[in-house]
């Protein structure tokens, strides 16, 4: 079948106030992403020491009570995925889903999603948010965006990711979404995760794929299918510093990503005031999310190595060639290749 896309936001001349909202929406984005997590665990440990201290008791009770519902379905909220806001953080790069294939309700699947970039920002707005109308696309599928599971032990963060479906990436949580009786379950996953963060270098398309085998076995466990997804551009809305492999500052940043499990990055963006200062804000740079088409895996409770070997590699041949097939249109050189490590 041919390729279809969501519908594209309007392409007449953008006014100030246009320009202003779609701005602060990508820019909301960002501060919630670095600074949220630590603005409330400091509250909560602040208010303990003050007259407000009943606050914090109360949030701790409810976080020891509430402590599995992360891994248990979570609490996704169809408010927040519908915000206007989500419009506006569309609209500022703009970010397209582009569906190449059907994929029946009937089933499940298991979609492997590259290139993480700085903030998975493309990722969050076609499946965590409706602003490119995912129900639309593919209906009867339920999309779950599977993250760090250690932000889902941040005070009130881990509330607000949950409410936009997003889950951790452990076993026991991918396991319970794809064990429902209910079919149309999508689970999205960064399949190169904090390490390829450290890859995110512009014009540059490195994934961590070639030992990420995780994925392939739960996808054989279930007997979902498994689905390249690669978003183009997403690597370019920030500029990244990059360290040599081998250096004491590559080795510092990959030290921290084993004791904390995400890898510190040193980027930037533009300033929210000035397109030629330094800031923030993302470049305004085209996301386009491709979504290819499904590769079947029968179901095997205790797959072995070389039925994992064997879907591993039929995935990446699907994502190479995903990746040539789309990277013309999407505004990459047909020089460049897709590098896998």
């Amino acid at each position: 079948m041919g390729m279809s896309t969501a519908p594209p936001p309007p392409t007449t001349s953008k006014t100030p106030q246009k320009q202003h909202l779609e701005a602060v929406g990508a820019y909301q984005y960002v501060l919630t992403f670095l600074f949220m997590g630590p603005f409330f665990s400091l509250l909560v440990l602040i208010l303990l020491f003050t007259s407000l201290w009943p606050f914090s008791v109360l949030y701790l009770v409810w976080l020891y009570v509430d402590w599995d519902t992360p891994n248990q379905g979570g609490r996704r909220s169809e408010w927040m995925r519908n915000q206007a806001i989500w419009r506006q953080l569309r609209d500022y790069y703009p970010v397209k889903l582009v569906k190449t294939a059907e994929l029946p309700p009937d089933r499940n699947y298991v979609l492997g999603a590259h290139p993480h970039g700085v903030m998975c920002t493309g990722f969050l707005c076609n499946f965590s948010t409706e602003s490119n109308g995912f129900s639309q696309l593919f209906p009867g599928l339920r999309p779950w965006l599977a993250v760090l599971a250690g932000l889902f032990y941040v005070p009130v963060y881990r509330d607000y990711i949950m409410s936009f479906g997003l889950r951790p990436v452990s076993r026991q949580s991918l396991d319970f979404i794809l064990s429902q009786p209910q079919l149309g379950q999508a689970v999205v996953i960064m399949v190169g995760g904090a390490h390829e963060a450290l890859y995110s270098v512009q014009g540059e398309h490195c994934l961590t794929l070639r030992k990420r085998k995780g994925f392939v076995r739960l996808a054989l466990r279930h007997g979902a299918s498994l689905v390249p997804v690669y978003s183009f551009g997403e690597n370019d809305i920030f500029r990244l510093k990059a360290f040599a492999t081998g250096s004491w500052q590559h080795w510092c940043q990959l030290t921290f990503k084993k004791l904390m499990g995400f890898s510190p990055c040193i980027f930037w963006g533009r300033s929210l005031f000035s397109a030629t200062s330094w800031g923030l804000l993302p470049f305004a740079v085209p996301i386009t999310t491709v979504v290819g088409r499904p590769i079947p895996v029968p179901q095997r409770l205790h797959p072995t190595e070389e039925e994992v070997n064997h879907y591993h590699a039929l995935y990446m041949m699907a994502l190479e060639k995903l990746f040539e097939e789309h990277k013309e249109s999407c505004g990459v050189p047909a020089s460049t290749c897709l590098t896998l490590i």
